[in-house]
């Protein structure tokens, strides 16, 4: 929303500045985008007088003149055709900047002759395209600031100008008079009475116009007036400059004040060609596949119940959004019909997206204005043509009535320090809620038409809250609930989350955090993809089901690294992951993913590709900082996406899952095009066990000052026997005193015959409470041999 200084002075009484109402506006929740001032480029620049002017002793188009300024006389050349003795100018000192040619000026000599500075054109100055000549004034003093003979002149042309960005809930400031009357209440003036006298009717118009029954809910009152016998030209000066000074460019007088009222009172109107109108008017729903050529000239068809105007031909306005291009005005026209009608906000900002159609009168449609105003909005532009264009008007023609938006609510003075914490007196809220247009009745504040924003008790604290400045507020600590040392916020989940992500950090991964939604194809892979998660509405072809693991989102963002050459990487993503589409249907995971080798070349040759136990050692780690038990088996059978060989399960049982790690399959690989070897992990948070003392502080390390005790095993197995069923076998002989059980060899063939394997295990016993005895260790022994020879069938090897 763009307005001009002077145009606010229109309906605000001010001697605040530009600042000063700038500052205020931003405070107000009007916020400053830009703000465009054109004395401030000119401010150096003053008047001067042409005392002598000679011709160029080396030059036939330049002439050496004898200037008195505010410094005395100086001489400039000059080659201008009109620099001439007697004439008053504007002059650009030495130092100056001039914003037209991009140049500070100095001392120099043209053709030997020494010139003081320059006579500028508008063009120099920017002030228009005309560079013929020097600017020649009429009037003025010798010293004179340029910028004030501009103001008393022509203020047009240092007429500042304010952008502000507008909120959704705020239509009321898309109109001058609405900034206006913000700033009138903050008290940086006073608002000015802008009476207006109405034109009598002269007529009874033969137009009519009606509304359909279907439509109403959409358009509850249509108000208009035909003049006959109006003069269509260039509109006066001071309308042109402001629309100009705005962006918008002077068409014609009837159609620069429809653009006039909607910026200066928030009221788009419209201007039809009375003479192209056949028969009368209706406004009615479209029954979809009508066409209309617009004002901007292209063809749009209309959808079954877009709202339109129509006469006996057909289409000729999309209600709210844009007038028609048949029925449009000319410099020919001579009778004009003025409408003005309310809208539908829904209902215009539908069919305005539907269109793709971007218009001043639909953005304030859309976003609401004053019903009420209708049909003082038609009087008011009507008498505006009538002084300008000349003509007679007829009695207003309206359909419908003018909905009644009346409401009010309980004003509640103690609710300002409960709601904001300030303290502001009752009496100062009234006076705040009256300066803005609300109707105070004993403890009810009745609410403006043009605030369709306020809906609420609590609205009418903010109103007086945002007047009297939320700079003002003092900030308080809040009191603690309880005394002593608060107790923690954050959940168990927030914490172990915390944690994974500072441990995977540490470890070297690089955090990603990629899109929740990914493609159906990519969701199959890892075991989703199905309805249960697929959205109703997604953005795009590839963004069309809630992910079912981390790791897809994680392999894309892999496959374009190595696209652009990255080959070797570390990442992680904690986040959640989706296995149905109702809410709660998902689970907190965090991944990591290890592609390439472990570093880049050296001369000791460390590098090496990265393989499962790098994961597993990974997995472990994060495992540790989120609390998980020391203590875990690894088992197989994990989901298909995982190498049926290469891979672990971190478990507390068989149907007590904590994570993955492990290879992933190559066809996962040649899906997601990734190459080179490629390990993950992935962790189940939610998973691990709570503590049972629950403290901020780390357990007391427990430390034994009993010998522990190793012991080899070698069994002979089928080469078919997984390492792993051994272990896990040799484990649970007695979890109470065996605290590790390692591989540390292994044989195939020889003596052992085909199809045979050795593997050797070291067991460490750990007692606790006394000095194992050689029974004790035997009987241990026993139970370890028995233990691995149920579970693999292998048998000691002698």
């Amino acid at each position: 929303m763009k307005f001009t200084m002077s145009w606010l002075k229109d309906h605000l009484d001010t001697k605040a500045t530009v600042a000063e109402i700038a500052e205020a506006l931003t405070d107000l929740g009007l916020e400053v985008e830009g703000i465009e001032n054109p004395a401030e480029k000119l401010a150096p620049f003053t008047l001067a007088r042409v005392l002598h002017a000679e011709k160029h002793p080396d030059a036939d188009k330049l002439r050496v003149c004898t200037v008195l300024t505010d410094e005395g006389e100086k001489q400039i050349v000059c080659g201008a055709p009109n620099a001439r003795e007697g004439i008053t100018v504007v002059l650009c000192k030495p130092g100056d900047y001039v914003p037209g040619i991009d140049t500070t000026l100095g001392i120099g000599k043209i053709r030997g002759v020494e010139s003081h500075g320059m006579m500028a054109s508008e063009r120099e100055l920017e002030l228009s395209d005309e560079h013929d000549g020097i600017i020649e004034l009429p009037s003025g003093e010798v010293g004179q600031k340029f910028t004030d003979w501009l103001a008393q002149n022509d203020p047009a042309k240092v007429d500042p100008v304010i952008e502000i960005a507008i909120t959704p809930n705020r239509p009321d400031a898309l109109g001058v008079r609405g900034i206006a009357r913000d700033l009138a209440a903050r008290g940086l003036g006073t608002m000015k009475t802008k009476g207006f006298d109405p034109v009598e009717a002269a007529f009874d118009a033969d137009l009519s116009v009606s509304i359909d029954d279907d439509t109403l809910d959409g358009c509850p009152v249509f108000c208009g007036r035909v003049i006959r016998g109006v003069t269509n030209g260039p509109s006066p000066a001071w309308l042109q400059d402001r629309l100009r000074a705005i962006g918008l460019r002077p068409i014609s007088f009837l159609v620069d004040v429809t653009n006039y009222f909607t910026y200066d009172r928030n009221r788009p109107l419209h201007v039809f060609d009375a003479d192209k109108v056949r028969g009368n008017l209706r406004v009615h729903r479209a029954k979809g596949g009508e066409e209309m050529v617009a004002l901007d000239g292209k063809t749009y068809t209309f959808q079954p119940g877009m709202m339109v105007i129509s006469d006996d031909t057909g289409p000729e306005s999309i209600a709210g959004v844009m007038g028609g291009e048949p029925t449009g005005v000319t410099e020919d026209t001579v009778n004009v019909f003025v409408e003005s009608a309310y809208w539908d906000p829904v209902q215009i900002a539908l069919t305005g997206r539907a269109l793709r159609i971007n218009s001043d009168a639909r953005y304030r449609f859309e976003r609401g204005i004053d019903p009420t105003y209708t049909p003082e909005g038609l009087d008011r532009a009507v008498r505006m043509i009538l002084d300008h264009a000349g003509g007679e008007a007829s009695r207003v023609i309206q359909a419908g009535k003018v909905p009644n938006v009346t409401r009010s609510y309980r004003l509640d003075a103690d609710r300002v320090q409960s709601l904001v914490g300030m303290d502001i007196p009752e009496s100062t809220q009234r006076q705040t809620l009256t300066a803005l247009g609300f109707k105070m009745e004993g403890d009810m504040a009745v609410v403006p038409s043009w605030r369709p924003d306020v809906m609420g008790e609590a609205d009418l604290v903010e109103e007086v809250a945002r007047i009297a400045s939320l700079t003002k507020l003092k900030g308080k600590p809040m009191a603690r609930m309880i005394p002593g040392v608060p107790k923690p916020v954050l959940t168990t989940g927030q914490v172990r989350a915390t944690a994974a992500r500072r441990t995977a950090a540490a470890l070297g991964y690089n955090e990603c955090v990629t899109y929740s939604f990914i493609d159906q194809q990519a969701a199959s892979l890892f075991g989703g993809g199905d309805d249960a998660t697929r959205l109703e509405n997604p953005i795009s072809a590839d963004l069309s089901h809630m992910r079912p693991a981390l790791l897809p989102g994680l392999l894309r963002a892999a496959a374009r690294n190595q696209a652009r050459g990255f080959m070797d990487m570390a990442l992680f993503e904690v986040g959640h992951a989706f296995h149905g589409g109702e809410p709660g249907e998902q689970h907190l995971l965090v991944t990591g993913l290890l592609i390439g080798k472990t570093g880049p070349k050296d001369v000791q040759g460390t590098s090496r590709p990265v393989d499962l136990y790098d994961a597993k050692a990974d997995a472990e780690a994060v495992l540790a900082a989120m609390g998980a038990p020391a203590k875990v088996q690894i088992l197989r059978g994990a989901a298909g996406w995982w190498h049926p060989g290469r891979h672990g399960m971190i478990c507390l049982g068989p149907k007590k899952v904590l994570g993955v790690f492990g290879e992933l399959h190559p066809k996962i690989l040649r899906e997601m095009d990734i190459k080179g070897p490629v390990v993950a992990f992935t962790l189940w948070p939610e998973e691990i066990p709570l503590p049972k003392n629950r403290t901020a502080t780390r357990p007391a390390l427990i430390a034994t000052d009993l010998q522990a005790v190793e012991r080899d095993f070698a069994f002979v197995v089928d080469t078919g026997v997984e390492a792993l069923t051994l272990v896990n076998a040799a484990a649970g002989a007695d979890k109470a005193l065996i605290a590790d059980v390692r591989v540390f060899d292994q044989f195939i063939g020889g003596s052992l015959g085909e199809g045979k394997k050795s593997l050797a295990i070291t067991v460490r016993l750990q007692p606790t409470e006394a000095t194992l005895k050689d029974a004790e260790i035997e009987a241990v022994s026993a139970k370890i041999i028995d233990k691995v020879t149920k579970a693999t069938g292998g048998v000691l090897r002698g």
